[in-house]
């Protein structure tokens, strides 16, 4: 599936302006997202009314960046009702990607408790994809997350990781990683839906197609959305309407299968 959004001629001119006012508005915004954010969550008051609602949503930042990324997306899905968008701040210099996964899932099971038991939806933005994933794949998460949205993420990985391999974590990123053929073992039964949105001009994932997520065992859809870089593809007003499609999840999505949440 492909969403046009720019004409062939000027799409790499249109794509490095984007790009730069992604970069210049994210530099801005960034002492902002430094703050730790929304954690520990507080229950609502109206449990059940606000449970009618749209279900939660966690937002998982990439390398060397925070919540400030998110900021578009979280004024657009409050916008249209989502009450509950909480963004994850984690140290991704300091953990690997298991490590940080593992993280996660405390703050998924954490989610869950506070809204009454409620499947919670994931949105990663480059590594927060793979990390949002391996969650869900390695260590349970299926069973507490019911859609997965991935935006620039590299699931194959990226040589542009060749440049920082001193850092464990992005010695993961390279293609043909352990983390990353991990990631291409069997998961029968998965029962979490994704969305993996990319870009053919990502000048971070390469190559682009990299960030295609292809996997026999899991109900994934792939989004290219022409022409739009790296940091302007979570910003981006079609990618914005389409990952507030994908968190919608039908009845049987948001229930899923039966989980105890300790």
């Amino acid at each position: 599936m492909s969403i046009p959004l720019c004409s062939s001629g000027l799409a790499l001119a249109r794509c490095a302006g984007l790009e730069s006012a992604a970069l210049a508005g994210h530099v801005l915004m960034y002492p902002v997202g430094l703050h730790g954010g929304d954690w520990p969550l507080r229950r609502p008051h109206c449990l059940h009314e606000e449970a009618a609602r749209h279900h939660p949503v966690i937002l998982l930042h990439g390398l060397f960046d925070n919540r400030a990324v998110f900021t578009l997306l979280r004024h657009h899905l409050r916008v249209h009702g989502w009450d509950h968008v909480h963004s994850l701040n984690y140290n991704s210099l300091a953990l690997s990607l298991p490590e940080a996964a593992a993280l996660l899932g405390r703050h998924v099971e954490h989610t869950r408790r506070v809204y009454g038991g409620a499947r919670v939806a994931l949105v990663g933005h480059s590594l927060g994809g793979l990390v949002a994933r391996y969650y869900v794949q390695r260590l349970g998460g299926d069973a507490h997350v019911h859609t997965v949205v991935t935006v620039a993420t590299p699931h194959r990985g990226t040589l542009a990781a060749h440049l920082l391999q001193p850092l464990p974590i992005v010695r993961q990123l390279l293609p043909g990683s352990a983390v990353l053929e991990e990631l291409q073992r069997p998961a029968p039964g998965c029962a979490t839906r994704f969305l993996s949105i990319w870009s053919d001009l990502d000048p971070v994932i390469l190559p682009q197609h990299s960030a295609r997520l292809d996997h026999p065992d899991l109900l994934a859809e792939n989004v290219l959305v022409p022409g739009v870089g790296h940091l302007s593809l979570p910003m981006h007003g079609a990618v914005l309407a389409r990952i507030r499609e994908a968190l919608t999840p039908t009845p049987e999505a948001a229930a899923g299968p039966a989980a105890e949440v300790a």
